[in-house]
């Protein structure tokens, strides 16, 4: 007998995925449904307003610098600024900056945990004037709940970096509630077990450091080839200006060695002219002398 066909539909007002027991009695067409109706945006009634440019600068800022760390080392990490996420039956959040370990890494419109067959595996919030309970309390215990194994507050405007992580045991089993224990800084830097980095707050930015370097941001990426850049031509009009010279050195030492050449055949010629006009000279004496005497 055929089982009837299981349906769910999204509410705009209050997106969420479906639970998993709905989720597992969905047909492949059903989740596609489903998935494709989740929307890739907050509801206006959720919506949080614009921060400015301190709010967009250090998410962007920190995206770009994992960004780039990850790629130089070749590990697949997705991440993404404020992208809808999707766990069972949750209301739908996208943090500031979302990481996600070992995964495909390409363009996505949401994050569906379903899907994926898996959630994050760290998250960052950044505070500029916005609701600081909201990320530093009620993110506190659903981001534990939804076993995100780390998480971070930047609090731009007080300079204050907090950290948060899923006690071990509780990572692995999933099993009981879950609550995060803060990460204690260690000389002033929160050690990321999950990105295997360090975090610090340094001349009012969030870093990143692997070992003792710190990762640049895209802004300061681009300024370091500009200077390179700009030290590179400096060394190479250098460069011309040393091979220029030195052609012109050459050019002048071999004009003095045709001059000297041309000395040396001028001087010759002299000589060679005053032997002869003397060799004349003395023949015209003996001529002279021979016709006195006869």
């Amino acid at each position: 007998m055929r089982r009837p066909a299981v349906l769910y539909r999204v509410d705009p007002d209050d997106p969420r995925a479906p639970s998993e027991e709905v989720w597992a009695r969905l047909s492949p067409a059903g989740r596609a449904r489903v998935v494709a109706s989740l929307p890739s945006e907050f509801p206006v009634s959720e919506a949080s307003p614009p921060e400015g440019d301190e709010h967009f600068g250090a998410k962007v800022g920190a995206r770009s610098a994992l960004g780039s760390y990850f790629a130089r080392i070749g590990r697949r990490v997705y991440l993404a600024c404020e992208l809808p996420v999707y766990y069972p039956g949750e209301r739908m959040f996208a943090p500031d900056v979302m990481a996600v370990l070992d995964v495909p890494v390409h363009r996505r419109e949401k994050w569906v945990t379903s899907v994926e067959g898996r959630g994050l595996d760290f998250a960052l919030e950044v505070i500029v004037s916005g609701r600081r309970r909201k990320d530093l309390v009620e993110n506190v215990e659903r981001y534990a709940r939804l076993g995100i194994p780390e998480y971070y507050v930047f609090d731009r405007a007080r300079l204050k970096l907090s950290g948060f992580r899923l006690p071990l045991e509780s990572a692995r089993s999933g099993a009981g509630p879950r609550r995060y224990e803060p990460i204690i800084p260690q000389g002033g830097r929160y050690i990321s077990q999950v990105l295997g980095l360090d975090l610090a707050i340094e001349e009012e930015r969030l870093r990143f450091f692997h070992g003792s370097s710190a990762l640049l941001e895209a802004d300061e990426m681009i300024g370091t080839l500009e200077s390179m850049l700009d030290s590179l031509e400096v060394r190479a009009r250098a460069a011309e200006e040393r091979v220029a010279e030195e052609a012109r050195k050459r050019k002048e030492e071999a004009r003095k060695r045709k001059e000297e050449a041309r000395k040396r055949k001028e001087e010759a010629r002299l000589r060679e002219e005053v032997e002869r006009r003397l060799a004349e000279a003395l023949a015209e004496i003996e001529r002279l002398k021979g016709r006195g005497g006869s």
